[in-house]
C-alpha cells in the first residue's frame, strides 16, 4: 500500500478514535450523572434495561477503540491492508467499509461459514 494510502487510512482512524473517546466520556459522565429512585417497578426496570443497553453499546466502542489502535499500529509497521491468514492485500473497498479489519473478504467468508452453518 503507497503512503497516500496509508495516509488517508490513518486519518479516518484517527477521526474514529477521536470520536469513539467522545462519546466513551459522554457515556460515563451521563452514567454517573444519574440518581433515580424510581417508585414505580416498570420505570425503575426500564430504567435499568436501558442502562444495561448503554454499557453494551459502550463496551463495544471499547473494544473498536482497541481495533483502531491496533489498526494504527499495523500502519506504522507496514502491515496494515494484509490479510492475517493468507497474505493477501485486503481491498480498499473493504477497508474503507470497515478499516479496522484484519481479514480479506475471502478469508472472512472462510471464517463465517461454520458460524452460520451453527445458527442453523
Amino acid at each position: 500500500m503507497d503512503k497516500a494510502t496509508q495516509s488517508f487510512f490513518k486519518d479516518v482512524l484517527l477521526t474514529r478514535l477521536k470520536e469513539y473517546h467522545l462519546k466513551v466520556e459522554e457515556a460515563a459522565a451521563s452514567l454517573t450523572d444519574t440518581d433515580n429512585n424510581f417508585a414505580d417497578p416498570t420505570d425503575r426496570a426500564a430504567a435499568e434495561s436501558e442502562r444495561n443497553l448503554m454499557l453494551s453499546i459502550r463496551e463495544r466502542e471499547r473494544n473498536l477503540i482497541i481495533n483502531i489502535n491496533e489498526a494504527l499500529q499495523r500502519i506504522d509497521e507496514g502491515e496494515f491492508g494484509e490479510c492475517d491468514e493468507c497474505g493477501d492485500d485486503i481491498g480498499i473497498d473493504r477497508l474503507k467499509a470497515w478499516p479496522v479489519t484484519t481479514l480479506c473478504i475471502g478469508c472472512k467468508r472462510k471464517q463465517e461459514s461454520p458460524e452460520r452453518a451453527r445458527r442453523t
